[in-house]
C-alpha cells in the first residue's frame, strides 16, 4: 500500500506534505508524490511545449517534497502524469494501491470549489480511495 499526495507547491501543499509524511510514517508506507501535468488545449506543437514546461515545473517542485519525505525516513516516489490533477491522483492511487489520497486546500468556499472544479472537490466525488483534505494554515 501507499500514501498518495497531490503536490504542486501551492499554499496548501506545504501543510499537506507534512501530514502525508506523518501518515506514511505511521503506517510505514511509501509516499507517492503526484503532479497532474495536463496542459489546457487539445493537441499540436503548443500542447507539447506547454506540457514540457508544466512537467518541468512539476518535477522541480516535487524535488522538495521528496527531500522532506526522505529527511523524515519515508521512502518516496515521484509521478508526473499527463492528466488533470484529480484524474492523475486517482490513477496513481489505483496503480500504487493507495491507503489514502492527501491533498491541500486553498481555503476556497465549498461553492467556489464546486463551481470552479477544485481538485479536492472532484476527488471527494470521484475517488474510491479515502481522501484526506488538509486545510491551509491560518
Amino acid at each position: 500500500m501507499s500514501v498518495v499526495l497531490g503536490y504542486d507547491e501551492s499554499p496548501g501543499a506545504a501543510r499537506a506534505l507534512r501530514v502525508a509524511i506523518d501518515v506514511a510514517a505511521a503506517f510505514d508506507e511509501r509516499l507517492v508524490l503526484v503532479y497532474g501535468a495536463a496542459p489546457p488545449g487539445p493537441t499540436g506543437e503548443e500542447y507539447r511545449a506547454h506540457y514540457e514546461a508544466i512537467a518541468q515545473a512539476g518535477r522541480a517542485g516535487l524535488e522538495h517534497g521528496v527531500a522532506s519525505a526522505e529527511a523524515a525516513g519515508v521512502s518516496a516516489t515521484v509521478e508526473v502524469i499527463d492528466l488533470s490533477p484529480a484524474q492523475a491522483l486517482i490513477e496513481a492511487a489505483s496503480r500504487y494501491g493507495a491507503r489514502v489520497i492527501v491533498v491541500g486546500s486553498w481555503g476556497e468556499s465549498p461553492i467556489r470549489g464546486a463551481l470552479l472544479g477544485s481538485t479536492p472537490h472532484k476527488l471527494l466525488h470521484l475517488s474510491t480511495v479515502p481522501v484526506l483534505c488538509v486545510p491551509t494554515e491560518a
